[in-house]
C-alpha cells in the first residue's frame, strides 16, 4: 500500500461495520433483450418497470417474501415514494442514493438498528428516452457543475472531460494509447463469456487502434454503453443473513474520501487524477477489512470510460504510481491475467448500470456462479469508483 494509507488509518479510527451486513439476493433485467428491442424502436417499459422487474428477481434469488423487507434505497433515477408504492414496501427506514452510497447507507442503517433487510433498487430507461450525456441538454449539470461550467466554450460532454483527463495522464505518466487499449480488449475477453453481456465479440489491440476517435484521445471502445435496465440488491444484517441463505456475501470494508476543492475547474481530474482521495479511501477499507490488494481475487472498477481503470490500479495500490501501463501490458487484467478486472465486461461491454451491475458481479464471483468466466476459488472482491470527486472503496468477502 502507498505510504499515505497507514497514516490515514492511524488518524481515522475504524468504523464498526466489518461484516455487519451481507448480500442475500441479487437481480437484474434482460439487458441483452431490451437492448435489441430499444434499437428496434420499442420502449419495453420505463425506469420504474425496470426497477420493479429487477426487485422481483432479487426476491426470488434471496428466496424471501416482500414482507421481510423493512428498508428501501431507491436509485437516483426514480422517485423514492413512487418506487416504494410499486414494490409494495412500507419501510421503517429509507433513502435515495447511487450504487456505492446505497451499499454504504444500507450497512450503516443496519448497524444503527434502523432496519434489518434492505432492498437497493435501481432502474433506468436512458436508452429508450434518449438521455443526453452531452450537448446543450446534457443531464446532471445542476449537480455536477464541471459538466456545464465550460459549456460557453462548447465543452459539455462527459467524454470530453475524460478525454482531458486521459490526455493529461498520458503526459504525466508516459502512458500510451496502446496501453489504454488493453482495458477494452480485456473487458471484451470477459464479456465474450458472459451471456448477460450486450457486447460479446472479442476485439484485438489492432481493432482498438483502428477504431474511430470520439473525442481524442478516447476511441469508440473507450466509451461505456448506453442501455436500459434495472438492478436490485438485498442486504441483510449479518446474523440474519446467515439464517436466510447458505451463501451470504459480506461487506468487509468501506472507504470514502472526496476531492471537492477546484472540482468545477477540473483540477482534481487533471492535476493528480484523484490519487490522494483514492489512497485515503483504500486505506480506510483495507484497515477495516484487514485485507489489501494482494488479497483481492476480483477487482471491479467503475468504468464509464476506460481511463478509470489505470487510475484505479495506481490509486488503490495494485501497482506503483506510474506503472499502470506496464501492469496492463505485462501482468494483465483479462482472462488469464494476474488481476481479473471487470470480469463481466463492465460498463464498456456488459451493461451501463452506473455501478450497480458491478456489485452483482462481485456477488456472483464470490458465490462461484459465473460459469466460463469464473475466477477460481474467489474469496474477496473489491469495487472502486472515482466519479465527480467522490472516491469509494467497497470490499466484499465470503
Amino acid at each position: 500500500m502507498n505510504d499515505v494509507q497507514p497514516d490515514y488509518a492511524r488518524k481515522h479510527p475504524n468504523p464498526r461495520n466489518k461484516r455487519a451486513a451481507a448480500v442475500v439476493g441479487i437481480g437484474h433485467t434482460d439487458w441483452v433483450g431490451d437492448w435489441a428491442r430499444c434499437r428496434a424502436g420499442e420502449r419495453p417499459t420505463d425506469s420504474y418497470g425496470y426497477a420493479v422487474g429487477a426487485f422481483r428477481n432479487a426476491l426470488k434469488d434471496a428466496n424471501i417474501s416482500r414482507d421481510e423487507i423493512d428498508g428501501l434505497i431507491a436509485g437516483p433515477t426514480t422517485a423514492y415514494e413512487r418506487l416504494g408504492e410499486l414494490t409494495g414496501i412500507n419501510p421503517r427506514w429509507g433513502d435515495q442514493a447511487d450504487a456505492v452510497l446505497a451499499v454504504a447507507q444500507a450497512v450503516m442503517a443496519i448497524e444503527a438498528g434502523y432496519a434489518e433487510v434492505i432492498a437497493l433498487v435501481y432502474g433506468n430507461d436512458q436508452r429508450s428516452v434518449g438521455t443526453q450525456y452531452g450537448g446543450p441538454e446534457a443531464m446532471g449539470g445542476g449537480a455536477f457543475l464541471s459538466y456545464v461550467y465550460h459549456s460557453p466554450w462548447g465543452l459539455t460532454s462527459q467524454g470530453a472531460l475524460y478525454a482531458l483527463t486521459l490526455q493529461s495522464y498520458k503526459h504525466a505518466r508516459g502512458f500510451t494509447e496502446r496501453e489504454m487499449g488493453e482495458v477494452a480488449v480485456a473487458q471484451r475477453g470477459w464479456s465474450s463469456m458472459n451471456p448477460n453481456a450486450i457486447m460479446r465479440k472479442r476485439i484485438s489491440i489492432e481493432d482498438y487502434m483502428a477504431s474511430n476517435y470520439v473525442c481524442e484521445p478516447l476511441h469508440l471502445f473507450d466509451y461505456c454503453l448506453i442501455n436500459d435496465g434495472g438492478v436490485a440488491i438485498i442486504i441483510a444484517e449479518a446474523e440474519r443473513a446467515k439464517r436466510m441463505t447458505d451463501k451470504p456475501v459480506f461487506i468487509e470494508g468501506l472507504g470514502r474520501f472526496d476531492l471537492n476543492r477546484g472540482a468545477t475547474s477540473l483540477e482534481p481530474r487533471i492535476d493528480d487524477f484523484y490519487l490522494p482521495a483514492q489512497q485515503a479511501a483504500a486505506a480506510q477499507s483495507y484497515a477495516l477489512s484487514g485485507l489489501g490488494p494482494k488479497d483481492m481475487d476480483v477487482l471491479q472498477v467503475y468504468d464509464s470510460f476506460s481511463v478509470h481503470v489505470p487510475l484505479a490500479l495506481e490509486g488503490y495500490g495494485y501497482c506503483n504510481v506510474g506503472d499502470a501501463g506496464k501492469f496492463l501490458r505485462e501482468q494483465g487484467i483479462g482472462p488469464g491475467g494476474k488481476q481479473p478486472l471487470n470480469t463481466s465486461g463492465g460498463h464498456l461491454s456488459e451493461t451501463y448500470m452506473q455501478g450497480w451491475a458491478h456489485q452483482i458481479e462481485c456477488v456472483r464471483q464470490l458465490r462461484g456462479e459465473c460459469g466460463e468466466r469464473q475466477v477460481a476459488d474467489a474469496r474477496h472482491a473489491h469495487y472502486t469508483s472515482d466519479v465527480a470527486g467522490k472516491c469509494f472503496s467497497i470490499i466484499y468477502g465470503r
